[in-house]
């Protein structure tokens, strides 16, 4: 029951969540927006009107590759998105321009994550190796540390859930008070940000369940 819990079922849920992304977006990508603007465009719209005229946009290569650099201050949007006219470039662009606000407002949970990425990135490439070591050699340390690691990554996964809502939440609320989406096109928009907001739901319920199969473990140990 313990294995179904930790990997069959969140792997289900993945499955299920990326497919829905997936089909969502190549849907709404065949629809036009009214605009007539590009997810470049859109995005350039946003943050000017937000006085972030110094953000820059490029285009970045890879399908769904979209995402906003806090490091550089720059957002990077896939090409179909970049250069494409639709509902999904649209949605896609306004919701990576969501995180370049937060940015600039501090958002609470925005700074944490990103307080946060530094050890995140430290305790994923170190932790498995402290789990098979201690699973090898026996050390129960080894694998008390492996899980206290590996619970950093969890917990990085759970607060970016609130980042990513948030980020849709103000795409919608940009595009509508900038009239960048007609009242009819507001249905599409919703789906897109809905689908891709599954991925990071399904990625934290997957690390959640491993993390309390982890602990199971060592409670029997």
């Amino acid at each position: 029951m313990t294995f179904l819990i930790a990997f069959i079922v969140p792997m289900v849920i993945g499955f299920w969540a990326q497919h829905r992304v997936k089909t969502t977006f190549a849907r709404n990508l065949e629809v036009p927006v009214a605009n007539g603007m590009s997810g470049a465009q859109v995005a350039r719209r946003i943050l000017d009107a937000n006085g972030l005229n110094e953000v820059p946009i490029e285009e970045t290569p890879g399908s769904l590759s979209d995402h906003y650099d806090p490091r550089s201050k720059s957002v990077h949007l896939s090409p179909e998105v970049f250069r494409g006219v639709s509902i999904a470039s649209t949605s896609v662009a306004a919701h990576e321009v969501g995180h370049a606000i937060q940015h600039a407002k501090s958002y609470a949970f925005f700074r944490f994550r990103s307080a946060m990425f530094p050890a995140v990135q430290f305790a994923s490439n170190i932790w498995m190796l402290f789990l098979l070591g201690g699973i090898f050699f026996q050390i129960a340390g080894f694998i008390v540390l492996a899980v206290a690691l590996y619970a950093i990554a969890v917990l990085f996964q759970i607060v970016t859930l609130p980042v990513e809502f948030d980020a849709s939440s103000r795409a919608k609320k940009q595009l509508n008070e900038l009239g960048l989406v007609v009242a009819s096109e507001g249905d599409g928009v919703k789906s897109v940000l809905k689908a891709a907001a599954w991925t990071y739901v399904a990625g934290a319920l997957a690390a959640v369940a491993m993390l309390l199969y982890y602990l199971s473990m060592l409670s029997n140990r």
